[in-house]
């Protein structure tokens, strides 16, 4: 009898141990409140239309759908939630995320990210453009100089390493800094008078392949256009064709072979800080095939001497990186390097993580999304729940009478927890709270109180069929949480499917649904069957009184089996 008394209790103590611990968590984040999605915070809108990489021409609709599935998982790495990445028309891509400043949204939907790795041919030292170059065709910003508080550093002193390991027998495999070079004037290549020349190929097949890139020499009207080049110049990034490039810092330009390595050849790409480094670079990872050919042309550019032992590592026709060589670089790990912050870095593995847009993508509309309407809207919900929720409490009250308590209080310790959850989960994977969300718990009301139905009921059948009261509230637990379980069950199903089936804020109702209903299955086992033993132990609850709600009549039998009832005085004899 101790222990069954007992196990309640604990119970409920684990119950308040739990929740005690989700508040505590709350405390140490400092974080009260859980993250609004787009439609009740605000936030930001890029529209994006696509075009072809090569020129003009319709638009694949499989390209277009691969590359939102690109588009929304570079967003998602943001750490935000609730964001909708959604196709329109033929050629548009509707990008809405809340809680992102808008410049790195743009930045992060924009970028084509295509990456490739080619020869540098020549440098040259040029001064920086006074304002921010116009877009290049490939629809990614052109360089620019590098933000306020971000050292600016040109890539003379930059230099290509491998990632952080022993190095292999017979070389050091890491290349030195580009400091050890000597400083000499750059390599400027003869320049004739200006003159017209005919159209560059803005298509693959009429130049240099990977394998023939190391000897490609450029053309006298290569040298000619280099010459007049300057940064900020439109070019198209043809894989077989030369580039001219600048640097992020646009103090360099650069004219640069045929690629070498393409960016399919990654397998990963992740930012850090390398042992005993102080800065952030970007580590990347070629698999085998990219490897072989990463070896063989830092092999064949290190024999070369300055500028043409530097590769430049160049992201929609941009050179982000152009470090020397000094030995070959087996293994297949490089870095990218050269004054990222953590934001920068991480952004650019982001992009580089998940591979390039297989359509470029013209900036058509930025705009910021008014939380106003989400805000009436959220009033009105709330409104509404509070009305349902009184209504539910009367119910239960006017029918239950005292075990009124039981529903009321399942609901309280329901709706802390559930909001602790959104809370913590908002601040450690991003989950935003929508107006779909709301519904989805306001949803919850009903199935924590439908639980309590069910479990009513089977006591109410126990104790019909001549089991006391204390057996029925113990036998009637075991027969209602098999129909408790499958009905949460159910709703759990539903709930997961619609989350994959669904797109955009219909995801957050299925969210939120999912995380209630196993909230409900919580509560039911840890409080409402518990605090249920606790008061049919009790004179009150336990002996019938006709206000607990466990009185015969609403039982549905005349006497409670188990209670002692005097007998009818005999007649004439004396009371």
């Amino acid at each position: 009898m101790a222990a069954m008394t007992g196990r309640p209790l604990r119970m409920l103590v684990a119950l308040a141990v739990i929740t005690a611990g989700l508040i505590t968590l709350m405390a140490v984040g400092s974080t009260w409140t859980p993250k609004l999605g787009l439609d009740l915070r605000g936030g930001t809108t890029v529209t994006l239309t696509a075009r072809n990489t090569s020129g003009g021409g319709s638009v694949d609709p499989n390209s277009l759908q691969q590359a939102r599935t690109i588009i929304e998982q570079r967003v998602n790495a943001l750490g935000v939630g609730e964001s909708e990445v959604t196709v329109s028309g033929d050629r548009q891509i509707i990008v809405s995320v809340p809680n992102v400043q808008q410049d790195q949204l743009v930045q992060q939907v924009g970028q084509t990210a295509n990456l490739r790795f080619r020869a540098v041919y020549a440098a040259e030292q040029v001064q920086p453009p006074a304002t921010q170059p116009s877009s290049g065709a490939t629809g990614a910003p052109t360089p620019t100089p590098a933000p306020s508080g971000e050292p600016n550093v040109p890539a003379s002193s930059e230099s290509a390493n491998p990632a952080p390991s022993p190095a292999p027998s017979g070389g050091s495999g890491q290349v030195p800094a580009g400091n050890n070079r000597p400083m000499l004037p750059h390599v400027q290549l003869p320049t004739a008078p200006p003159t017209p020349t005919a159209p560059r190929p803005t298509v693959v097949g009429q130049g240099t392949p990977p394998d023939k890139a190391l000897d490609w020499q450029p053309t006298q009207a290569d040298t000619t256009d280099f010459a007049s080049f300057t940064c900020g110049d439109p070019q198209v990034d043809v894989s077989d064709q030369p580039l001219f490039s600048c640097d992020r810092t646009g103090t360099e330009k650069y004219l640069l072979g045929p690629t070498l390595i393409e960016g399919n050849e990654l397998t990963s790409a992740n930012a850090g800080i390398p042992q005993n480094g102080i800065e952030w670079v970007v580590n990347l990872q070629f698999n085998g095939e990219g490897s072989t050919q990463f070896e063989n042309a830092t092999r064949a550019l290190a024999a070369k001497s300055d500028p043409m032992n530097r590769f430049s590592i160049v992201l929609d026709g941009a050179s982000i990186s152009a470090p020397s060589v000094s030995t070959a670089i087996p293994g297949g790990a490089a870095q990218i390097s050269g004054g990222f912050t953590q934001q920068t870095a991480t952004d650019l593995s982001n992009v580089l993580k998940y591979g390039a847009l297989p359509l470029a993508f013209d900036i058509s509309e930025v705009s910021n999304v008014s939380a106003t309407l989400g805000g009436d809207q959220l009033h009105a919900g709330i409104v509404a729940g509070i009305i349902g929720l009184v209504l539910v409490v009367l119910f239960c009250f006017l029918y239950y009478r005292g075990l009124g308590i039981v529903v009321v209080a399942s609901l309280a310790i329901a709706a802390v927890i559930t909001y602790a959850c959104m809370v913590l989960l908002g601040s450690s994977v991003g989950f935003a709270l929508n107006l779909p969300g709301i519904a989805g718990a306001i949803v919850a009301i009903g199935v924590t109180a439908d639980s309590f139905v069910i479990y009513f009921e089977r006591i109410r059948d126990e104790v019909r069929d001549g089991r006391s009261l204390r057996t029925s509230v113990e036998t009637g637990w075991r027969r209602a949480r098999h129909t408790i379980l499958i009905a949460d069950g159910v709703s759990m199903l539903s709930a997961v499917v619609l989350f994959i089936l669904a797109i955009g804020s219909v995801r957050g109702f299925a969210f939120t649904l999912g995380l209630t209903t196993l909230i409900d299955v919580f509560i039911v086992f840890f409080f409402t069957k518990p605090l249920m033993s606790l008061l049919a132990r009790t004179r009150f609850f336990g002996g019938g009184h006709k206000l607990s709600g466990l009185d015969p009549a609403h039982l549905g039998v005349k006497a409670l089996p188990g209670t002692r009832t005097r007998r009818p005085a005999a007649a004439g004899s004396r009371l």
